[in-house]
């Protein structure tokens, strides 16, 4: 997945079934925080996930953690074809020391976000606005095509609610792609995911 705007260039692969104990693959987005965050991601939903990111991150991040969650969505939409054969739905609960995140995840095509609780600290690290946090899973989700309930339940620190978030998404995507079902049946009354 490529996309290119007069502010960021973004290059993106996925896989929702990489060779196991094969590493994620390699993430370099110029935002130090983000490359983590899509690191745990990666390794937390056993995803093969490559991303090179190049853009106006030196001035604000903004650009580079939304055009990442665009193309993390449309590779997420096209990986998951029609939808045959997923359990469509997952959801998961992620500690990381005082924080806690749930996720509920829906493939549903239908794009739907909620993001409840409010990261601690309005800056993460070295410039990561903590609202970058929600900017990044509404693109993912808007462009993928997922219902999406994000839940901080508490944290006292950001770096820990935005991990735990990422983590929680993470197990959460991996139990909602996972082949269940008959892989010619789209799991929908409607015979169809849209």
């Amino acid at each position: 997945m490529e996309r290119q705007t007069g502010e960021t260039s973004v290059t993106l692969d996925l896989s929702l079934d990489p060779t196991p104990g094969a590493a994620p693959g390699t993430i370099t987005t110029g935002v130090p925080f983000l490359d983590h965050m899509l690191d745990a991601m990666a390794r937390h939903g056993h995803l093969g996930l490559d991303v090179r990111a190049t853009g106006d991150a030196a001035m604000d991040p903004h650009h580079t953690v939304e055009d990442v969650g665009i193309c993390l969505g449309l590779a997420l939409k096209q990986a998951l074809g029609d939808r045959a054969g997923i359990a469509r739905y997952g959801h998961a609960y992620a500690p990381l020391d005082e924080a806690l995140a749930r996720v509920v995840i829906d493939c549903s095509g239908r794009p739907y976000t909620h993001f409840e609780g409010t990261l601690p600290e309005p800056i993460i690290g070295a410039g990561f606005a903590a609202s970058l946090v929600e900017e990044f899973w509404r693109a993912v989700a808007t462009n993928a095509g997922l219902t999406m309930h994000v839940d901080l339940l508490r944290a006292r620190n950001a770096h820990h609610a935005a991990e735990a978030v990422f983590k929680a998404a993470a197990l959460a995507l991996r139990a909602a792609v996972a082949q269940t079902g008959d892989p010619r049946r789209v799991p929908s009354t409607k015979g169809m995911l849209a």
